[in-house]
């Protein structure tokens, strides 16, 4: 019955309806509603699926790649799975399944439609294209080919620009031995059987990267041979059978990069091509559909006459609710009136568009948005269909009755965090909303999940998995101080007791009082303690001691001291195993440095201190007097010492000086103050500066900001009491976070990324050495639970690995409770019978006596001897007897049982031992990343390297495990304390389990790549307004607080409903809408493109790609198109016949769906580069290139955070210095792990779609400290007209890579034909222009200019906004008329600011990057307005005299008097700040690009632009604005008048003068362009008439001829030879 009702309501409504609007209806019909759909495709061709599913799982665990090469080859291959794309997505899909557990498979499959490893497919063509670059690829005939350094490959470069390599020779494998090639199996079988041709190749053995995949079965040290080729592929199937049987016989170590090369699609099984055959389509990007505000009619009013109309690709949404009606149920229960229901629905959806509300109608909007989320089914689709059609719902939203406990709470939630903002975290660890991508967030939620695996398969309970994820990373902050507190400290004042400070005040609460910038505060306070540890023989040292001196007389108010110490002194020491024997401190070789210390203390104690640091300069100056090189003779330090003493002394102060110098009291001083320092660890930096602890470098600059980075800290302890007057700050502040040795291996600083290696997965892998790993203990702690794990990699035939091994016993020794450890031998050449007898010792005693009370004195005794007999005796003995009676002797002696050494060392094998040894090698190469002959500390999964200049000490192990258990390990330690292990056997929960378990977790939580950033989420209140979603079982929660009504809500719903979908995590969304709004928050339509399985066909193998796709949008309201892309991505359309710009959708005809396409153009490599205690090196020009190619792109830093970017591809790519001044000032230096080297250039991988971010430190060359990097045009010798010569190191010295990665046509040299007539210097004219109607303008500018000047000239467009028609006619028209033209675009940097309007970002691209966006050789531009027609000769322009000004402007004119009351700049604000300097108008401008980055005038741009556009009222004109408010900081010089006339502000009297007419907006008036141009510009018309007819002529198409329209004029000729091409045409940033 109720249906009946329903029914017959329904009926009504149509009835009425119809009849409401019967005279409406048929325009209604007229009107169906169009769609737009947008795609974007990457730049390079398309990769196999097979293989992305191959890259997926070696990112979960390298070994799963192999598995999952198995399972495929081994696998039937029926037609019947394979029919379709989607057939072959759901059979890759399943091979990779069977590998993951739950929810890692559900990741996997979404990864693989989301294609993320494609990137990575893309860098091995890279590989391999380098990998055929030196053979003749025409003479391959099936066998092998010897390098040919001349032979041109047909393939190079293709992957440049995207294009797939073309298979050699029709073969689609080889195999790369560095030496040769193989392209055949028989011939690879003939090479691997003589050992001799397989021993030569290892000495040109090709590179092996991090992310290739290494055989499990290779051994280290064997020949490498990389297998280019594909699963699926016969000849890869081939190759992999013959080459993994090699590398398990030990014969290779093989490695697989997958490539399936153009040509060999057909020769790949069913599903082994799909991916391949079209481009590759991406998701993981928002698109918007904004309405644009028409208050100044921009639209072009010629017709679209021919484009590219496809079928609609969807079927619109019926389930979706419009103004309260479900049409998908009404046509269920009404089929019969199906047109007229969808009728109505059309009509519904064309009435519903709002971009106004009244004001009252605003107020609870955004509460109004919470309560329909929160109410809804699924509040995620809700809010996704909210915020993503909002200007279709929002008037049925403002409509809604108010919950007021919703409001309420949200009110009271807004007391703790700002109306309006968005945060979100992922396992407790905050993520930037700002930058977060799909990409991104799948890959940190792909870690959290295989990490929560791996516990949950360590036995670890659910709960406890949760809080392991919900760990957060140390803060990078967490500073260290060296406590060097000791009597070895000598100062030479204290503030608190000297005499010279009694002036001063001593209430320490004056630290809180304000002073002006730099000026210090005079505090009777020992606040600042300035230790400095040096050798007063060496250089830096003599500087010190002067430096020292000067500040001291100077009063500065800081206690300065030293702690001395003899460079060849801590060299013995370091020889002698940390230790001074006894026999060399009577006959020790005397040294400079030791007679200088001996005579200071001396000095010291009978004359005072300062009499003494007087000495030590004393020493200097008589060095300095005699022109002695860098150290001091010992004459010098003698006369030092009398001259010093001599006014204070009555005995002959030779006789002294001889008695001093004998004196062994004094020796004995000076040795305990040489160990101090050398136990310290300072004394491998040669000089170094202690300020309260913290070290710093010793130079002045550095001292003065190590006490401006201290004093707030002081600042923040007074202010809270933590420090008063009675205070000893030095104690208080080495008490709390003091350490006992510095060590820069270990305390890193934040100068170089540590190294952590997850051992989770190898301890879980079957057969592990990892699990049969036994471990040594402090004694009388064997039970105990041990935290911390050291585990030493040690190569035992070397003296480095032996004194490693020593220094990990003495540890043990002198006492850890906290603290095991294991060793790992390494396998080497020189492995001989008495080194792997010892490991065979050391392992039983390890296995069996580690429990014993004497075991560590037995295993240090033992250390001794056979590093004696066997490592530091010459000759090489085979022979262990000897070895065999010590191990007897000492475990009698250490009360160890003799017979169990006798029964377990009976059975001793060599070959058992080598090949346990091998699988330790294998482990610690494949895992650790250990080099051959490295020897390393493994703590917890943070691996420190050895190198051979290293000394580690057993007092670093003690740093080493105080400073990780800190900051790393306690907190896991805690988390497993607690724990209830209730499923596991008693006899199995072992302090030796729960220690592994401890090292697992706290190494794999290391490696996690996320912020130390937290929040209290559980503060806000989330019973009315917030989405909660609990599942216990997972182990991803997500904490939000969104605004649904904003930008970042829009992408956030999206991004949280793919995770909901996919993971299943708990949820707690807490809704944060702007309480009170004054305008809608939303005016655009935007759709987050994810993928799916629908993207794959189901009827053949084509994949189509995801999409965007906006169904029934607002046919009468004109939309301006957006693309939301990761911060990376560099984006341009490459299909789209309609204007995006101006999108009006009614104009559209009988298409029904408007299509556009862009293209991934290429991935942002950005950077920061900085020189250590001075400002980024603004001007330094980089270079990035491949290994054979060096310079491919270029760019220069910023003095704005040493910023710089550079355009790339998936690839292996090599960063540098330029040649000529950068290369010759400056050094790239290589940090990791505390040490800085010099390096030639620094590796980057890019084998993702997210970018890269390098932060490079540089330093000036020896004798290069005091030169400038950007020296003055006038200072280098040359003028700026000059080009071309040596000096000019701007110009020859880049040559800019023309067409790289932004394709073949965007740097055009043209030649005419006949046009001979153009010469001269060429004039660059720079504009910007974004939708038809402007780009219409453009043309006509270009043509104008054209005309009136016989220069060659040459065009700068910046590309992000052109359409692909423009980008289609331009080079036909550069030919035509005789131009060149050149395509630029620089990405905003995310730093900086960032605009939200399009015209906006426009403006900004006019003047924030004019110093980094043109090539470095380029030297003036002239910036001319698309609107503008020019009528004079721009050559005039581009050379008048500029005064020296960077830029040059033409002032606002002001005869127009009806303008007068919108002269903005003549009253109020902008009147006090000009001070009577002119207003100028930015239509019009010129930049002297020399000056410009001379004077940093780019830099000062941006940090105006910072600090103003925060304020949205400020820069309403951007490109205007901000360099007439910036003028008194980046001078302008005015042009004269006639430069610009625009009848907005000018009088028609001066109109006939004018030499460039602008077509600016009239604010009285509001005239459209268009009819603006015709009325305004009488040669206008003609000039239209002449570029529409030559477009139309290009793109094929018709225009309406006027009825009555003049000839046009004569074509324009001029020629500009090809060959002519200067270096200014090869550069795109």
């Amino acid at each position: 019955m109720g249906s009946l009702v329903r029914s017959g309501i329904w009926f009504v409504i149509l009835v009425l309806f119809y009849t409401s609007l019967s005279g409406n209806f048929v325009s209604a019909q007229n009107r169906r509603p169009k769609n737009v759909q947008v795609a974007l495709q990457a730049k390079w061709s398309g990769t196999p699926l097979l293989l992305e599913a191959g890259e997926l799982l070696s990112k979960e665990w390298k070994d799963l790649f192999w598995d999952f090469v198995e399972s495929w080859i081994h696998s039937v291959d029926s037609v019947s799975d394979s029919n379709s794309a989607k057939d072959c997505l759901k059979k890759i899909a399943k091979y990779g399944e069977a590998l993951l557990s739950e929810p890692l498979a559900s990741v996997f499959e979404f990864s693989l439609t989301l294609r993320s490893a494609s990137p990575r497919l893309v860098l091995y063509r890279q590989l391999a294209e380098e990998s055929l670059s030196s053979y003749p690829l025409d003479i391959i005939d099936g066998g092998t080919t010897e390098p040919n350094e001349i032979a041109k490959p047909k393939n190079s470069e293709a992957f440049l620009y995207g294009t797939n390599l073309k298979s050699p020779g029709n073969k689609c494998c080889w195999v790369d031995t560095g030496g040769s090639l193989f392209f055949e199996v028989t011939e690879l079988q003939k090479w691997l059987q003589n050992p001799d041709d397989v021993k030569d190749s290892a000495f040109q053995q090709p590179e092996i990267f991090e992310f290739d995949h290494v055989h499990p079965g290779s051994t280290t040290g064997s020949p490498t041979m990389i297998l280019y080729g594909a699963l699926g592929t016969e000849c890869f199937k081939e190759f992999h059978i013959a080459l993994s049987e090699a590398s398990k016989e030990g014969k290779v170590k093989y490695v697989v990069r997958s490539v399936l090369l153009s040509g060999c699609e057909s020769k790949s099984s069913t599903c082994g091509a799909i991916g391949t055959g079209e481009s590759l389509n991406l998701g993981g990007y928002g698109v918007e559909l904004a309405l644009k505000n028409m208050e100044y009619k921009a639209i072009d009013d010629s017709t679209v006459k021919k484009g590219v109309t496809l079928e609609d690709p969807h079927t619109e949404d019926l389930s979706q609710e419009v103004r309260g009606f479900i049409f998908s149920r009404i046509l269920e229960r009404k089929p019969e009136l199906t047109s007229e229901v969808m009728a109505f629905r059309d009509y519904l959806l064309s009435s519903t568009i709002s971009d106004t509300l009244d004001v009252w109608e605003l107020k609870d909007l955004g509460h109004q948005t919470a309560q329909r989320i929160v109410q809804a089914a699924d509040p995620l689709q809700s809010m996704q269909e909210i915020n993503q059609n909002f200007p279709s719902v929002v008037s049925s939203l403002s409509r809604m009755k108010l919950n007021e406990s919703i409001k309420d709470e949200i009110i009271a939630n807004q007391r703790m965090i700002p109306p309006g903002k968005s945060l979100m975290a992922l396992n407790g660890a905050l993520i930037n909303v700002e930058d977060i991508d799909l990409y991104l967030l799948v890959d940190m939620v792909h870690h959290e999940l295989s990490l929560a695996d791996q516990y949950r398969k360590l036995q670890v309970p659910p709960s406890a998995v949760r809080k392991f994820l919900s760990v957060l990373p140390p803060a990078e902050s967490l500073s260290f101080r060296v406590d060097f507190r000791s009597p070895h400290v000598h100062y030479i004042n204290n503030l608190e007791e000297d005499a010279m400070y009694k002036r001063w005040r001593s209430n320490i609460n004056e630290i809180l009082m304000p002073v002006f910038p730099g000026q210090l505060r005079y505090i009777r306070k020992n606040l600042f303690h300035a230790v400095y540890v040096l050798d007063p023989a060496s250089p830096c040292g003599f500087e010190i001691i002067d430096t020292i001196i000067s500040l001291f007389e100077n009063n500065l108010p800081m206690r300065f001291g030293v702690i001395l110490y003899s460079t060849k002194f801590v060299e013995m020491i370091e020889a002698n195993g940390g230790e001074l024997p006894v026999a060399h401190l009577k006959d020790e070789p005397e040294d400079i440095s030791s007679l200088i210390i001996r005579l200071f203390f001396y000095i010291k104690e009978n004359h005072g201190a300062l009499v003494a640091f007087q000495f030590l300069s004393n020493v200097n100056k008589l060095r300095i007097e005699s022109a002695a090189e860098d150290s001091p003779e010992t004459h010098h330090v003698e006369g030092a010492f009398v001259e010093t003493i001599l006014p204070r002394v009555i005995s002959p102060p030779q006789d002294t000086l001889l008695r001093v110098e004998k004196d062994q009291n004094l020796n004995e001083l000076f040795q305990e103050s040489s160990m101090f320092a050398f136990k310290l660890g300072l004394t491998t930096l040669e000089c170094s500066l202690l300020m309260n602890g913290l070290v710093h470098e010793p130079n002045e600059e550095a001292l003065i900001n190590a006490m401006n980075e201290e004093l707030p800290r002081i600042q923040e302890q007074v202010y809270y009491g933590q420090i008063n007057s009675h205070t000893d700050v030095l104690d208080k502040f080495l008490s709390e976070s003091g350490v006992q040795r510095y060590n820069p291996k270990i305390i890193a600083d934040g100068k170089g990324k540590l190294k952590f290696v997850s051992l989770c997965a190898s301890f879980l892998a079957k057969e592990s050495v990892l699990t049969d790993l036994h471990y040594l203990h402090s004694p009388e702690t064997f039970d105990d639970l041990k935290p911390v794990t050291h585990i030493l990699a040690v190569d035992i035939t070397s003296k480095k690995g032996m004194k490693l091994l020593h220094e990990g016993i003495r540890y043990l020794i002198d006492g850890s409770k906290d603290a095991r450890v294991g060793v790992m031998f390494k396998a080497n050449a020189g492995n001989t019978l008495p080194s792997l007898f010892f490991m065979k010792v050391f392992e039983v005693t390890v296995t069996s006596y580690s429990h014993r009370k004497g075991v560590l004195q037995f295993m240090d005794q033992l250390c001794s001897f056979y590093e004696q007999e066997y490592i530091l005796a010459s000759g090489v003995t085979e022979s262990y007897q000897a070895l065999i009676d010590k191990v007897l002797q000492l475990a009698d002696a250490n009360e160890l049982s003799r017979k169990g050494y006798e029964s377990s060392l009976s059975g001793f094998s060599a070959e058992n031992m080598r090949s346990y040894l091998n699988k330790a090698t294998q482990f610690l190469h494949r895992t650790i990343g250990l080099e051959f002959g490295m020897n390393a500390v493994v703590t917890n999964g943070r691996v420190i390297l050895l190198s051979d200049g290293n000394t580690f000490l057993s007092h670093d192990l003690h740093l080493l495990e105080s400073l990780e258990f800190k900051q790393r390990i306690k907190h896991v330690a805690e988390i497993i304390e607690d724990i209830n292990w209730e499923d596991l056997d008693p006899d199995l929960l072992t302090s030796k389990f729960i220690s592994d378990i401890v090292m697992a977790i706290s190494s794999s939580i290391s490696t996690r790549d996320r912020g130390s950033e937290g929040a209290r989420f559980d503060i806000l209140s989330s019973e009315y307004s917030a989405v909660v979603l609990q599942n216990e079982n997972s182990s991803i929660h997500i904490d939000a607080v969104i605004d649904p009504l904003s930008p970042s809500g829009q992408k956030l719903s999206a991004l949280l409903r793919i995770l909901s979908k996919f993971v299943q995590p708990s949820m707690r969304l807490v809704l944060n809408p702007v309480s009170s709004l004054a305008d809608l928050p939303l005016k655009n339509y935007y759709r987050y493109v994810v993928p799916t399985m629908d993207d794959f066909s189901a009827t053949d193998h084509t994949v189509h790609g995801p999409k965007a796709f906006f169904a029934n949008m607002p046919l009468s309201k004109t939309l301006t198109m957006n693309l939301d892309v990761p911060e990376p991505w560099l984006v341009q359309p490459i299909v789209a016949v309609h204007d995006l710009d101006n999108i009006l959708l009614e104009n559209l005809g009988d298409t029904r769906t408007l299509q556009a396409v862009f293209e991934l153009e290429a991935l942002v490599l950005t950077g920061h580069c900085s020189e250590k205690d001075h400002e980024p090196p603004r001007g330094l020009q980089l270079i990035l290139g491949t290994k054979h190619r060096a310079h491919l792109v270029d760019t220069l830093v910023m003095a704005n955070l040493g910023y710089w970017q550079m355009k790339v591809l998936p690839g292996v790519w090599y960063l540098r210095l330029a040649p000529g001044r950068s290369s010759e000032l400056y050094d790239m230096k290589e940090i990791s792990e505390g040490t800085r080297d010099t390096t030639s250039s620094k590796r980057i991988t890019i084998d993702d779609l997210r970018g890269k971010l390098i932060h490079m430190e540089v330093m000036k060359k020896k004798g290069m400290e005091r030169e400038k990097l950007l020296v003055p045009a006038d200072e280098a010798g040359h003028s700026t007209s000059k080009k071309g010569t040596q000096n000019n190191w701007n110009s020859n010295i880049l040559k800019w890579a023309s067409g790289f990665i932004v394709g073949k046509d965007e740097t055009k040299s043209t030649s005419s034909p006949g046009s001979s007539g153009r010469h001269g210097d060429t004039i660059n004219i720079f504009s910007v222009a974004s939708g038809h109607l402007y780009e219409r303008f453009l043309k006509i500018m270009i043509l104008s200019v054209l005309k009136h000047t016989d220069r060659p000239v040459k065009f700068w467009f910046i590309k992000n906004y052109l359409s692909p028609q423009f980008k289609d006619v331009i080079p036909h028209m550069a030919h035509q008329y005789g131009f060149e033209y050149e395509l630029i675009t620089y990405k905003w940097p995310t730093w900086l600011h960032k605009q939200k309007e399009k015209q906006r970002i426009i403006w900004a691209y006019k003047i924030l990057f004019l110093d980094v966006i043109f090539p470095l050789a380029l030297e003036k531009v002239i910036f001319v307005d698309a609107d503008q027609i020019v009528r004079a000769d721009m050559g005039e322009l581009y050379d008048m005299d500029l005064k020296g000004r960077p830029l040059a402007y033409t002032p606002f004119c002001d005869n127009n008097k009806d303008m007068d009351g919108y002269r903005f700049w003549k009253q109020g604000f902008w009147k006090d700040h000009l001070r009577g300097r002119p207003y100028h108008i930015s239509a019009l401008y010129v930049v002297d690009l020399v000056k410009f980055r001379e004077t940093a005038a780019g830099d000062q741009l941006r940090v105006v632009y910072e600090t103003l556009s925060k304020d949205p009222n400020s820069l309403s004109n951007l490109d205007q604005d901000l360099p007439n408010y910036a003028q008194h900081m980046v001078p302008i010089f005015s042009l004269p008048q006639e430069w610009l006339w625009c009848e907005s502000w000018c009088g028609n009297s001066t109109k006939s003068k004018a030499k460039t007419i602008d077509l600016c907006n009239n604010p009285m008036t509001k005239e459209p362009k268009l009819q603006g141009a015709k009325r305004i510009v009488t040669e206008w018309p003609d000039l239209d008439l002449e570029a529409r007819r030559f477009t139309a002529q290009i793109l094929g198409e018709n225009i309406d001829e006027p009825q009555e329209q003049k000839l046009p004029p004569a074509q324009i000729h001029s020629t500009i030879d090809d060959s002519s091409q200067d270096e200014e045409s090869k550069a795109e940033l």
